[in-house]
This record gives structure tokens, C-alpha cells and sequence, in this order.
């Protein structure tokens, strides 16, 4: 998608593909897949629902050097292998480097995520 200055080098298939970036706010959807599966059963990780919304909320911010600081969320609903998720996520205040950003994660319309993400702009790459 035209406009990504951050995360570049994220694999869409296990975090999702952004459809909407706007300034503060970013619209990204996650199609489940068997590589997600934590049992037999379908159940998706966690750890791939909460990578959407943390690549959700980076695109919301959309910096080359922004990072995860922090985050407070809730799995409210179950996934399963198949589901199609949409994650809105949205800047709600900027405080200098400081940047919280609201996520929602819906499946069919229902809300099964919900987050509060604390991302950071340093002067430069963390790794440099």
C-alpha cells in the first residue's frame, strides 16, 4: 500500500494487509490460516491476533523509527482458523515522542480484540 513509512519488511500473511491509512488512523485485515492454529480445533494464537493490532496501531503512527512501548489489551472473543479480522486502530493522544493509539479487532462485525497501545518515536532506529 502506498503511503507505509514504517515496518516494511512485515509478512501480510501472519500480521495482516493494510486496506486504509489515513493520518492517525489505519484499517488492517487479517484472513486466519492454518499456520495460526494452536490446536486441532482452530483456535488461533493469541500472538498472531495481537500482532495485527500492534501492526495496526504502528501504521496508525506510521513513522519510520516508531516502536511498541507498551500495551494494555483484551481478547474478548475467540478466533479460529479461517476467520477474517479487521483491526481499526486509531491515534488518541500525542504527548511528544509519546503516541497511544486505540485498536479495535472485529469478526463479523463483533468486537473479540480491544487495546491501548503506547508507541514511542526515538530520535533514531532503536538498533542503531
Amino acid at each position: 500500500m502506498k503511503g507505509i513509512k514504517t515496518h516494511l519488511r512485515i509478512d501480510n500473511r501472519l500480521s495482516g494487509f493494510p486496506e486504509v491509512l489515513e493520518e492517525g488512523y489505519a484499517l488492517v485485515r487479517l484472513k486466519t490460516s492454518e499456520e495460526m492454529a494452536a490446536d486441532d480445533k482452530g483456535l488461533v494464537h493469541g500472538g498472531f491476533i495481537f500482532s495485527a493490532a500492534d501492526y495496526a496501531s504502528m501504521l496508525a503512527v506510521n513513522h519510520p523509527n516508531v516502536v511498541l512501548a507498551g500495551a494494555n489489551v483484551k481478547f474478548l472473543k475467540p478466533a479460529k482458523v479461517g476467520d477474517e479480522l479487521i483491526f481499526q486502530a486509531k491515534v488518541e493522544n500525542r504527548e511528544g515522542k509519546k503516541i497511544i493509539v486505540s485498536v479495535e479487532g472485529k469478526k463479523e462485525g463483533e468486537l473479540i480484540f480491544k487495546g491501548d497501545f503506547t508507541c514511542v518515536i526515538p530520535d533514531k532506529h532503536v538498533l542503531d
